[in-house]
């Protein structure tokens, strides 16, 4: 097993995440097998209960995993599957030592962080670097693993040379310490370090800095890491004078020193380490030459290509509660941009606070209600994606209930499933006091009721979570074509409360039109809800967004998709090819061959890439959201 640690310096986000899942696609590209190993460095066994502002979305694995939503980037980036056990958190390796220690397993030895930890740690990455993760039997190739937090950022003494730890490298310590050895362990040949960090660029003089990377570099080297590689994170390719300075300084070949510059979408970056020759520097140092071919990027590279030229947009209202961070919604992201592009759409997020839509918004803030109605009158589909708790849950009611009445295409995740029918009920149905017993246990037509494997009061563990299969109860529905005809899907779910129906209820709501099309193993557990006489309005109570792929866009994503641009009827007379359905070309400088769709709109224009950001993120959408 060969294995490629990544680690970063100098500041967080600087997109590691994003360097090891590209890294992986470079690899499988010259032909060699990839997994993927995150370690983040907190004290939480998972990622579980972790609030979205804090630290992103939660992403949810077929084994019902609840990790870091850099695991999302692999499976979407290396089209794999990944274990809980991919994620290796702190809290994991000192539980797994402790529950050790209770059982006498060190016969009464006094167990410490070294060697017992960090023993644990290097025992951990080597039994989970060879369950494969591609379908295949047998284990990878190569083991790329991410250490999360950032490292190497020691401050120095001016006096005594003496490091001053902060909390970063206090949390990571353990782990660099296994890592260390380990790299001894496994022996020259089989171990390559790929250390990210930032060459800024200072507006005052325009110049790169290479200090920043230096002081990095040195900090990693006294910690017992040395980096065969350089990623250098910057918002222009590096100076060539800025490669020798720190080749000289940080004694890496400057042959070995990427640039990581801002580009026009994330795609393009396994492009920036194959034109750099990276794949090159990493199969030298883990003595590969010979066994892998020149990397194969032909349809990575016109996926971006295509991706930059897209001109005419579509426009989705994201309704929600966590929209002022990006990374709250980042699978549901990512899933509408691989729809928009099978259906050669610019996307354009246009992110609705659901409180902004409600009443006593009017009244607090009457502009910010003002603003968000306009964004949701605009919008050419509306999507409610998942969260929990009652804050906000009015206003989604609200975008469901406009979706329902104005024909607008609409696809409720989870919670916005749950809304839709409460919606439903109390709009259609007239039921007024229909609710969630999430939202008031003691309402008198509980349309969405506590679920009974889960748990009123452990946060942790206690939700319905990973791939259950789904049967689809109706045949000639949008949900069922969407899917290829099939008679079942196996989607991931996460939630605590899913939309039970009573059964003296579910005649009366298919009476009034809500057609319940899809159902779990037991038929009690509604999966997936429909509105026949609607365009598209589709709820389901999974998360389709975990298993969309670049070149796989989920089916409901595009079902949204394709009928807020008109190619909905098109898509589904041939559901298996999406791509199908708009003839399209990319020419050698990536511009789009001028194409008529369905709906009458013309698309062809060459996109003008927007200015991207310089915070850390590799570049921009046109609202100025990384993606």
């Amino acid at each position: 097993m060969k294995y490629v640690l990544v680690t970063g310096g100098v500041v967080s986000g600087l997109g590691k995440g994003v360097t090891a899942s590209s890294i992986g696609v470079v690899l499988k590209a010259c032909g060699l097998r990839v997994t993927s190993i995150k370690i983040d460095p907190y004290l939480n066994t998972d990622a579980g209960t972790m609030s979205p502002f804090e630290h992103g979305e939660v992403f949810v694995l077929d084994d019902g995993g609840e990790v870091d939503l850099d695991l999302g980037n692999y499976e979407r980036f290396l089209d794999i599957k990944l274990t809980c056990d991919n994620n290796i958190t702190t809290g994991k390796i000192y539980q797994s030592v402790i529950n050790k220690e209770r059982r006498g397993d060190y016969l009464g030895k006094t167990v410490q962080v070294v060697p017992h930890i960090t023993d644990a740690i290097q025992e951990w990455i080597e039994r989970v670097a060879v369950i494969p993760v591609d379908g295949k039997e047998g284990p990878a190739d190569v083991c790329v693993i991410e250490l999360g937090g950032t490292i190497g950022a020691t401050i120095f003494s001016r006096h005594n040379n003496n490091g001053i730890l902060d909390a970063g490298d206090i949390e990571s310590m353990p782990f660099i310490e296994a890592l260390g050895q380990f790299s001894y362990r496994v022996g020259p040949g089989n171990f390559c370090l790929v250390h990210v960090s930032l060459v800024p660029v200072l507006s005052v003089v325009g110049e790169q800095k290479t200090k920043p990377t230096q002081h990095s570099v040195r900090g990693l080297r006294g910690l017992g890491l040395t980096p065969n590689i350089l990623a250098c994170r910057s918002t222009k390719v590096l100076n060539e004078n800025v490669k020798e300075k720190l080749s000289q300084f940080c004694h890496v070949p400057a042959s070995n020193i990427i640039t990581l510059n801002d580009v026009t979408n994330i795609w393009h970056i396994p492009l920036l380490l194959r034109d750099q020759k990276a794949h090159d520097a990493i199969l030298k140092v883990l003595n590969l030459q010979g066994v892998a071919r020149e990397p194969d990027l032909d349809e990575w590279t016109n996926r971006a290509k295509l991706c930059d030229s897209l001109h005419d947009p579509v426009r989705i209202a994201m309704v929600g509660k966590y929209t002022g961070l990006s990374d709250s919604y980042l699978s549901v992201w990512k899933a509408l941009l691989h729809a928009s592009v099978a259906c050669r759409k610019k996307l354009v997020v246009d992110w609705v606070p659901s409180t902004d839509l409600e009443d006593t918004t009017a009244k607090e803030a009457p502009d910010a209600y003002k603003a968000a109605w306009n964004l949701l009158k605009g919008a050419d589909g509306i999507l409610v994606p998942g969260g929990f708790g009652d804050r906000g849950v009015q206003g989604k009611i609200l975008a469901a209930k406009y979706a329902r009445e104005k024909n607008v295409p609409y696809l409720g995740i989870c919670l916005g499933m749950q809304i839709a029918v409460i919606e439903f009920a109390r709009s259609v149905m007239n039921l007024q006091d229909a609710n969630s017993t999430e939202f008031d246990p003691d309402t008198r037509t509980p349309c969405v009721v506590f679920m009974p494997e889960g748990s009123k009061t452990h946060m942790g563990a206690t939700m319905r979570l990973g791939s259950r299969r789904t049967y689809f109860e109706v045949t000639d529905c949008k949900a069922a074509k969407l899917y290829g005809n099939v008679s079942y899907v196996d989607e991931r779910h996460r939630h605590r409360y899913e939309s039970q129906v009573n059964p003296d209820m579910v005649a009366k709501f298919e009476s009034a039109g809500l057609a319940f099309v899809g159902k779990d193993e037991t038929g009690k557990r509604m999966e997936i809800i429909e509105l026949p006489a609607h365009p598209y309005f589709v709820g389901v109570q999974f998360h389709p967004e975990f298993k969309s792929r670049p070149g796989k866009p989920s089916a409901l994503f595009l079902g949204l998709i394709a009928s807020s641009c008109g190619q909905l009827d098109a898509l589904l007379q041939n559901p298996s090819q999406p791509n199908k359905h708009i003839p399209a070309k990319i020419s050698s400088n990536g511009v789009f061959s001028p194409k008529v769709y369905p709906n009458g709109h013309q698309n062809g224009h060459a996109y003008k890439p927007v200015k991207s950001l310089v915070n850390g993120n590799y570049y921009a959408n046109g609202n100025g959201v990384h993606v």
